[in-house]
């Protein structure tokens, strides 16, 4: 009888370390990507791109220039201000780093902060008509 209540002790402790590894593995395992992307924890890149000009089908070329360059855009499409002289690079979250980084794969931009979390991105990428003049695109 001693025996077996030492191997129903092993059973239930070789359970005990399996539900602390599985639990570990979750918390701690595989971070190769297939997890899902929270803007501003990793080296992920997440921005808007808004068209502040009147060119027709830029903010989709801007953002897939910025795909190519690794950048996840979520959304993409018309801002409510078209007042821009400029394409202006706003940052949402972190520090400006991510910013540069988009400034890199467009070749211009002028970065501003204007920290809002609630939006859920690293950046907003205001398209100016200068960029529209660089991509060949008539403001």
């Amino acid at each position: 009888m001693e025996r077996v209540g030492r191997l129903v002790l092993i059973g239930v402790a070789v359970l005990a370390v399996i539900a602390a590894a599985v639990l570990w593995m979750r918390l701690h395992g595989d971070r190769s990507g297939a997890e899902a992307v929270v803007p501003g924890e990793g080296e992920a890149v997440v921005v808007e791109v808004l068209n502040a000009t009147a060119a027709d089908g830029l903010a989709r070329e801007v953002t897939r220039r910025l795909r190519r360059a690794g950048i996840d855009v979520v959304d993409y499409g018309s801002a409510r201000d078209s007042s821009l002289d400029s394409t202006t690079i706003v940052v949402r979250r972190g520090d400006s780093t991510v910013a540069r980084r988009v400034r890199r794969a467009l070749g211009l931009g002028r970065i501003t902060v204007e920290y809002d979390p609630r939006l859920l991105l690293d950046a907003s990428v205001l398209i100016g008509p200068d960029l529209a003049r660089a991509l060949g695109f008539h403001p």
